[in-house]
């Protein structure tokens, strides 16, 4: 509920204009002002806007001065009225800037300070997920993370949600829609944010139709035929604008019917079901003017988009074009959303067998995309795919700390894996906590400035924003100054702050 209210005072008493003037400039800022006299009366009408959230103390005041007794003076309860503003003002502005980062999908992005927690890993659907993250909610909360990217919501072919068939069912392997709905209010409750894996590269279908192939949708929501499926994996519609996705319908974004379907799902997992955050599953399968167009439509908070190819981080050091494909996907997007930063990662676990020297460039930057647009960058060690019972690529178990040291200390957006935040020791979990604090007391942000120090094959430190130093590696090392005090160290890393 939102508006204006029209705030009345009337002063039924002689009062002097001088009186009245006097008053006028501290009641400014809050909204447009009109002064009626009549003989020895006034009205003063102030309107600004309001919501539940309003604090009520002022009108409350104010009828009460209309009711009260001629022995109470005007300039008393002026002074009352005066000192709730600053209240009244506060809670409107933030009311403001709330409804302005709903609707804004740039606005994480532009404030650079959040933390991501993949929340799941690949056998979670095991593990009646909904309910047992739903508990886990004020611990992600304590330990600081912003934002927590949740597994995909919709009923799928395959209990980890990535062959979706009915979007609109959030009955899934993961729980039942009661119980999503239930972890999303919590999550909104402690102020974290919910990210919905999108998954609209492919569809299973439910019935056979050209070519023999399962790529009609009749019988549930969204009930296409085979012009929504791209050509390349065997139905009527164009060519795939991106990669396909081997073995399943992939469809076919170029169609405006099946535009306007996918962001009729997005608007409703966004205002309906609750999610606030987007993370665009293989993002390589389609046009990123496509994920523009979603983006827009949705207002997601903040977007990341999956865009994963190969690259050989052994032998010469030659990854800019890695980067390079990467950034040019962020801004096929029309910068709207970030990317995960597989560069950073391919490199990061080189690096920390006895190869630091990596992690400098020929210009002296950090060598993934956080090194050329760290806004945009979502730096982290592993995810469901790359680690958990795939490990396709996983970060080298005995180096975890060194890789949480580098990523909860640089420019970027930094995003921690469950399996390592809770399966693993628990000291590991306290000791990302550590770093999570340090980083948001000195303000370090995914713009923040870097200044590399040392990058040798057993020693790598670094100066971010002159707020902190910190150094990995088992090479012996520490800031001059007695300005710098260790902020917290473990098994070959250590982190000073001024």
């Amino acid at each position: 509920m939102s508006g204006a209210y029209e705030l009345l005072i009337r002063h039924s008493r002689p009062l002097g204009v001088n009186s009245v003037l006097a008053i006028l400039p501290r009641w400014s800022g809050i909204g447009p002002l009109e002064l009626k006299f009549q003989n020895d009366h006034f009205t003063l009408h102030r309107c600004f806007p309001y919501s539940n959230s309003t604090p009520r103390d002022l009108i409350v005041l104010v009828l009460d001065f209309l009711l009260c007794s001629s022995s109470i003076r005007w300039t008393d309860y002026e002074k009352q009225i005066i000192s709730l503003l600053p209240n009244i003002t506060s809670s409107l502005m933030q009311e403001r800037g709330q409804n302005n980062e709903q609707n804004d999908p740039v606005a994480a992005i532009r404030d650079g300070k959040d933390v991501l927690l993949q929340a799941f890993n690949w056998e979670s659907h095991k593990h009646d997920w909904w309910r047992t993250l739903e508990r886990k909610v004020p611990d992600i909360a304590k330990s600081g993370f912003t934002s927590a990217w949740l597994p995909p919501p919709s009923h799928s072919f395959a209990p980890e949600g990535y062959l979706p068939q009915n979007l609109y069912s959030l009955n899934s392997s993961y729980g039942s829609e009661h119980q999503l709905k239930a972890l999303l209010n919590k999550m909104k409750t402690y102020k974290v944010r919910a990210m919905a894996d999108i998954v609209i590269n492919h569809r299973v279908g439910t019935t056979q139709g050209h070519g023999g192939m399962y790529n009609r949708y009749d019988g549930i929501p969204l009930a296409w035929d085979e012009h929504a499926v791209t050509s390349c994996t065997g139905g009527k519609g164009c060519k795939s604008t991106g990669d396909n996705f081997h073995g399943v319908p992939n469809i076919d974004h170029t169609q405006q019917f099946v535009r306007k379907d996918i962001t009729n799902w997005l608007r409703w997992l966004r205002n309906t079901i609750g999610f606030q955050d987007f993370r665009f599953d293989f993002a390589r399968g389609y046009s990123p003017k496509y994920v523009k167009e979603y983006i827009e439509a949705a207002k997601p908070i903040f977007s990341v988009g999956e865009y994963w190819d190969s690259c050989n981080y052994r032998g010469s050091y030659l990854v800019d074009s890695h980067r390079q494909r990467i950034i040019n996907w962020i801004d096929g997007t029309g910068q709207l959303s970030a990317a995960f930063d597989f560069t950073t990662k391919g490199i990061l676990q080189e690096a920390v067998k006895g190869e630091l020297w990596r992690l400098r460039d020929p210009q002296g930057k950090p060598p993934g995309v956080m090194g050329w647009w760290p806004s945009r960058a979502v730096t982290f060690l592993d995810n469901h795919d790359t680690g958990s019972t795939q490990a396709h690529w996983p970060f080298p178990s005995n180096h975890i700390m060194e890789g949480y040291t580098y990523i909860l200390t640089h420019p970027g957006i930094p995003a921690v894996f469950y399996d390592h935040f809770y399966d693993w020791d628990s000291s590991i979990h306290d000791q990302i906590v550590k770093l999570i604090d340090i980083r948001r007391l000195q303000g370090i942000n995914s713009r923040s400035s870097i200044k590399i120090l040392e990058a040798q094959p057993n020693l790598y430190a670094a100066n971010i924003g002159d707020k902190l130093m910190m150094k990995i590696g088992d090479g012996s090392w520490c800031p001059g100054g007695t300005e710098w005090t260790l902020a917290t160290s473990g098994h070959r890393y250590a982190v000073w702050k001024k």
